[in-house]
């Protein structure tokens, strides 16, 4: 029997020689990371951070949902000029009011009021140029893409007709310096209106007077107001006129966006409360904008009383209620409105535009004309009246008695004025004024009107009628 081979420890353990082992390969570790679905806030009620599961796994985002059928813009670089990186796309000039969002991002309302045709913002391109509510914005937009609602502002050209670049250096509004009026805004145009000429003699308008037409209702108080806007058209094509009308009438919103040459501001009666305070809150800060340039701006607001009273059903509740249920938080935002009423000193910012705007008054001015509602048989009303009748300094008063007379413009003589008026009419025709107030004091208060539109009604001017008083 021959040798064997010698046998290894290896061997003797494990029982047999011991093949190589082979290990498997590691599967490839893929970290899925659900993407977020952001955009624009829209008219279906998207919700902002919820998670996209579709688009993770590969899905394609459809162009329905309750989010409104667009998710969040991707982040866009923009270049030194404004302009995105968006090229070969078909762009159109648009323009409307900037209405920004919490959220940062905002849209240029042509009709200043949610549409489909408003022009979506990023927040880098209000960032860079400063820009804030209100201001009338003009560039170049996109259409939408397909998941997408909304055009795309691709460049800001202009702001408020000026261009862009020139406005970075513009002041706040809460930092110029107001003064009392001391340019007069002269209504009187031709013989007649009537109601122009007594204005100018009895309650003189001037550039940032705060002013309070106080009317009972079919007093002619929305007639009053038309003349007022047309008289500063023709005298004053300057300045920049507006019309914010608070739940009124739908024809007589369309009445007054046909004879008003300015932007008209309207929401009808039969809207909700949030939506007549939001349209003030638009034209109020569309005003303070073209102010902050140095502009001269007229708001003509109808009305007050019924501004305070949607107010009063949108603001927080304070635990309060005042006589008639009326909340006293609900009187300082429309108060706010009223109180922007000013004349403005020339800001050092403003001095390079000087040569681009025309302006009557030195720095600038906001002018608000607002009617306020009495006798109308609310107590919420009468208290709103007096809650601001000493906010104004100027105040023309409409009769009742007159109205039912048909006696036409129902102004009471004895009840209207304007403080400092001294400052607006000059020293010669104060004397003059003072004469005829002295005159029209010894008649009763239908007779003071009566007498003073059958003077008026005799000659072509004011200035002739100041002189036939000398005369006798």
């Amino acid at each position: 029997m021959g040798a064997q081979p010698p046998v290894s420890v290896d061997d003797l353990v494990g029982g047999g020689k011991a093949e190589p082992t082979v290990e498997a390969p590691k599967p490839e570790s893929r970290l899925y990371r659900p993407s977020r679905s952001y955009g624009p806030p829209s008219h279906g009620g998207g919700q902002r951070g919820r998670f996209n599961f579709r688009r993770s796994f590969g899905y394609r985002n459809g162009n329905g949902g309750g989010n409104g059928g667009y998710d969040r813009p991707p982040r866009r670089e923009y270049s030194e000029n404004g302009y995105e990186p968006d090229v070969n796309v078909p762009t159109e000039t648009v323009r409307g009011v900037l209405d920004t969002m919490p959220e940062g991002h905002g849209f240029l309302r042509p009709k200043y009021t949610p549409s489909d045709r408003d022009i979506y913002i990023s927040q880098s391109q209000i960032r860079r140029f400063l820009l804030r509510n209100g201001d009338m914005v003009e560039g170049q937009a996109r259409p939408p893409k397909e998941n997408e609602r909304y055009w795309g502002l691709l460049k800001v050209e202009k702001i408020d007709e000026l261009p862009a670049e020139s406005m970075e250096k513009r002041p706040k509004f809460e930092d110029l310096v107001p003064v009392y009026p001391n340019v007069q805004l002269r209504l009187e145009t031709e013989q007649l209106p009537l109601s122009t000429r007594m204005i100018d003699l009895i309650a003189p308008i001037g550039f940032g007077q705060r002013g309070l037409v106080v009317s009972p209702p079919k007093a002619g108080k929305t007639t009053i107001l038309k003349e007022l806007a047309a008289g500063i058209a023709a005298n004053y094509p300057q300045v920049h006129l507006m019309a914010a009308l608070i739940g009124e009438r739908p024809e007589e919103v369309t009445d007054i966006s046909r004879n008003v040459q300015g932007e008209v501001f309207a929401s009808n009666f039969d809207e909700s409360p949030s939506e007549q305070t939001r349209i003030a809150e638009v034209a109020l800060d569309r005003a303070k904008r073209l102010v902050e340039m140095g502009r001269d701006v007229v708001i003509l607001l109808d009305s007050i009383t019924r501004l305070a009273r949607a107010y009063n059903l949108v603001v927080n509740p304070s635990g309060r209620t005042l006589t008639g249920g009326f909340d006293p938080a609900a009187l300082y935002p429309a108060k706010r409105f009223l109180g922007a009423a000013r004349c403005v000193e020339l800001a050092e910012e403003n001095k390079s535009l000087g040569e681009k705007i025309e302006r009557v008054t030195t720095g600038g001015s906001l002018t608000v004309i607002g009617t306020a509602l009495v006798d109308t048989g609310s107590r919420m009303d009468d208290l709103i009246y007096e809650e601001f009748k000493g906010t104004g300094n100027m105040e023309l008063t409409l009769s009742r008695v007159l109205q039912e007379r048909r006696i036409f413009p129902a102004i009471d003589v004895g009840k209207s004025g304007t403080r400092h008026d001294e400052l607006l009419l000059g020293e010669d025709v104060m004397k003059k004024v003072t004469t005829l107030r002295h005159m029209l004091s010894l008649l009763s208060d239908e007779e003071r009107t009566m007498m003073l539109i059958e003077r008026l009604g005799k000659t072509k001017t004011n200035t002739e009628f100041l002189e036939s008083l000398a005369k006798g």
